[in-house]
């Protein structure tokens, strides 16, 4: 790992207790991003404000390797500093967008693994938890929302878990996804169907199991 992100990372989390100087403005985290181009130290402040949020994010989805995850989403996007867009005053898309990537190769090398290592998806169901790539989803969605979005195209999941999950707008959601926001409507309207159309059968199927 980079020398300079590893002293960032370090320095990011602030002694409690510590009395901090009243600044006269806040900086941006797009001024964040410039100045650390120059000045590796002002990342530290970018890490400190979105490190939780990121890393509760990928925690949901990922589990325990959902830390490793976050981390190395602010070490590619302290690799690509230089190249941030700086009319974005919110680094968060820019930082969610990196860490969803992350997420979609970590499900995408458990699943094959699990291939190769003969896994039956029925019997190693969610209770292994980590051992099932979308184990802590399912936990954190529950039993029906988690049956209602299997099968769901992987691009249409991650936007609605942005929208659930990092409290995104779809603004917001099409700059992580550099998608347009016409597409996000699209993934998120479909995806929200899917759960709408499986939590009415299950009812009616729940109803029918109690008249009989």
């Amino acid at each position: 790992m980079d020398n300079a992100y590893s002293q960032v990372r370090t320095r990011a989390r602030p002694a409690l207790g510590r009395d901090e100087p009243r600044r006269a403005a806040v900086p941006s985290d797009a001024e964040l991003v410039t100045a650390s181009a120059r000045d590796p130290e002002a990342f530290t402040e970018l890490f400190a404000r979105h490190w939780d949020s990121l890393y509760r994010f990928c925690q949901k989805r990922a589990g325990s390797a959902g830390e490793d995850i976050a981390a190395e989403a602010f070490r590619v996007a302290f690799d690509r500093r230089k190249r941030y867009d700086a009319r974005y005053t919110d680094a968060r898309p820019w930082l969610f967008g990196i860490a969803t990537n992350l997420l979609r190769d970590h499900f995408r090398s458990a699943r094959s693994e699990e291939r190769k290592l003969g896994l039956s998806a029925a019997l190693d169901g969610p209770s292994r938890g980590d051992a099932d790539p979308d184990g802590l989803e399912r936990q954190e969605l529950g039993p029906d929302l988690a049956s209602a979005l299997d099968g769901i195209p992987a691009a249409d999941r991650d936007a609605l878990l942005l929208l659930a999950w990092a409290d995104f707008d779809y603004e917001q959601i099409a700059a992580a996804l550099d998608i347009p926001v016409g597409t996000v409507r699209s993934r998120i309207h479909r995806a929200r169907q899917r759960v709408r159309a499986y939590l009415d059968t299950s009812d009616d199927h729940r109803a029918r199991t109690k008249e009989g």
